[in-house]
């Protein structure tokens, strides 16, 4: 990875593989010239997994402060999950948040379209109308139950050119649970969620990929089971990808606490499915990293763990999370972080790199205080903690999005 003073001697061309990405961008980086020594250009990160809210749930995040959120954590595109109120599952349903995100995000969003009518289950969406306008198709926040539906929604997505985007979860499983069923969950007297719920569902899905030849991406993977699923996929052929969250590669359920922001879904596993994660990012089975970015309310997130929201904020800290986490670390290189956040999304879900940049302080250190978050959200198993990696200024196509005070 270069410093940014070679990078600008040499035309801004991107240091990890995006080779004139920048050439011929004009840009005054004034009083950053005297810090050039000690600062990195990196590619605008792209986030396939996030929850804006809007339309429905303004109170938790808008278009407009998760984009300005994004804008902060080195995010210059994101693809917005459809648990809206109306669901995206029509043109005229889907077109309410497209001028949403006209008129008020300062990023490029691509939203989801549902795979089901109101994300219910029982009913294809209108896929047709919406393929020219979603990224791709979820039920994000709900496992497709029907192996009858998902087969028509692959069937139907292949037909289209799009994907499937698979929340992976089986209701019959979760029995009432709310954080992992392990050694935390047992001692401290919670219901937990089994690993099962998520991979038998995952299983499911890959026998229904090889019957009809669909593209297919499965988020938010948190046990090892699923990794050995995917691994095993990938080798066989299939057409299949996946992503992890930041805190499920630094964190497991040793690290709970009696608090709402220790809550999420899928939740903080065992180390071993943590370590059987990392694995995955380090051989490529695991080719992205998304934030699965969930704000809730205040009061919905002080409820401890049993009765809090399911959800936690992250987009703006996810970068120095993983930095400080995984590649001061040793784990992997800076060079395969930009690739799992940047590029391999990118890639994988057709997002064009325009002048799309992040500037940042490698050396610097912080402690996380979700006060500052331009997020509306403030739930994140990472406050107080201190990372590594301030973002000074992010450029969004050939734009000034974010610049630090």
């Amino acid at each position: 990875m270069k410093a940014l003073k070679d990078v600008i001697t040499v035309n801004r061309q991107n240091s990890v593989g995006i080779a004139n990405s920048y050439e011929g961008f004009s840009f005054d980086f004034g009083a950053l010239s005297s810090k050039l020594d000690n600062l990195c250009i990196i590619p605008g990160f792209c986030d396939v997994h996030v929850h804006f809210r809007e339309p429905g749930f303004f109170y938790k995040e808008s278009i407009e402060t998760g984009s300005k959120a994004s804008a902060r954590g080195g995010y210059t595109a994101v693809c917005t999950m459809p648990n809206l109120n109306p669901v995206p599952d029509s043109v005229e349903n889907i077109t309410i948040q497209t001028d949403i995100i006209k008129a008020t995000s300062c990023i490029n969003v691509y939203p989801y379209g549902s795979i089901t009518v109101g994300q219910k289950g029982e009913k294809l969406s209108d896929m047709d109308g919406m393929k020219d306008i979603a990224i791709a198709f979820s039920d994000d926040g709900r496992g497709v139950q029907s192996d009858e539906m998902m087969e028509k929604a692959m069937l139907k997505a292949k037909s289209l050119g799009k994907k499937i985007v698979a929340h992976c979860e089986v209701n019959a499983l979760l029995k009432g649970g709310y954080i992992h069923d392990g050694e935390y969950a047992k001692s401290h007297g919670h219901k937990g969620i089994c690993s099962a719920s998520e991979y038998e569902q995952i299983a499911r899905d890959l026998e229904l990929v090889k019957k009809t030849g669909c593209a297919y991406h499965v988020c938010h993977i948190s046990t090892k089971e699923s990794v050995e699923l995917i691994r095993r996929a990938k080798k066989e052929g299939l057409d299949v990808s996946c992503e992890t969250a930041p805190h499920y590669l630094v964190m497991d359920d040793s690290d709970l606490k009696e608090d709402g922001k220790f809550k999420m879904n899928p939740p903080l596993r065992s180390k071993e499915d943590k370590l059987a994660l990392i694995e995955g990012i380090k051989d490529g089975t695991i080719e992205m990293i998304a934030t699965d970015h969930a704000p809730h309310s205040k009061e919905e997130k002080s409820k401890g763990l049993a009765n809090s929201a399911f959800g936690i904020v992250g987009i703006e800290t996810a970068f120095a999370v993983c930095y400080t986490g995984l590649v001061k670390t040793g784990i992997i290189s800076l060079e395969k972080l930009v690739d799992l956040l940047a590029i391999n999304p990118r890639k994988r879900f057709n997002i064009p790199l325009g002048k799309d940049f992040s500037v940042w302080d490698l050396n610097e250190e912080f402690v996380v205080n979700p006060e500052e978050f331009l997020s509306k959200g403030r739930a994140t198993p990472f406050e107080g903690q201190k990372l590594f990696g301030v973002n000074l200024l992010t450029v969004c196509n050939g734009e000034v999005v974010y610049k630090r005070k």
